[in-house]
């Protein structure tokens, strides 16, 4: 299934929150609007505990346990994606159109590709082993524009030079 194209609206996230909670009978919050809205704002790919910072920022009452959940809820509302990131704390993502990400090697960042930029990944036919593939999102190790520049010879280490690489 892809998702949705990205909308330019900036009030687009939260009245999608609106229609989404109606649609699934549940009651729209101050929490979900701020939680949304912190996330909608970033192109960091934060994590739920800098989410929680922003958000408490301008809602002081609200707990970390509340942003965790919430997040999950927005989640599964299709609101806010959960992206893998090898430091394994998981980062979240506002932008639930299909695109992709670059991890750099050397700040840690990571920052979306948008599909424009490569050429079309297109969804494997895996049904000869069973396997139905839903989505593919790609993720590219190298270095972000900001250490590209800092960088001297900023080349991008190939697979085997990467300080990120798993053996």
């Amino acid at each position: 299934m892809d998702r949705p194209a990205p909308n330019p609206d900036a009030r687009a996230p939260l009245q999608d929150l609106e229609a989404r909670c109606r649609e699934h009978g549940i009651p729209l919050t101050i929490q979900r609007r701020a939680v949304l809205a912190a996330l909608a704002s970033r192109e960091d790919h934060p994590t739920a505990d800098q989410v929680y910072q922003a958000v408490q920022a301008d809602l002081p009452s609200i707990s970390r346990a509340t942003t965790y959940r919430v997040l999950d809820t927005l989640v599964a509302l299709g609101l806010v994606v959960r992206v893998s990131h090898p430091d394994s704390v998981a980062r979240y993502d506002a932008k639930t159109y299909r695109h992709h990400h670059l991890l750099c090697d050397v700040c840690g960042a990571m920052v979306d590709i948008e599909p424009a930029n490569l050429p079309d990944v297109a969804l494997p036919d895996l049904s000869a082993a069973g396997i139905r593939v839903r989505e593919v999102s790609l993720q590219l190790s190298g270095l972000c524009a900001r250490c590209a520049l800092e960088t001297p010879g900023s080349a991008a280490p190939g697979p085997a030079d990467s300080p990120r690489r798993n053996p």
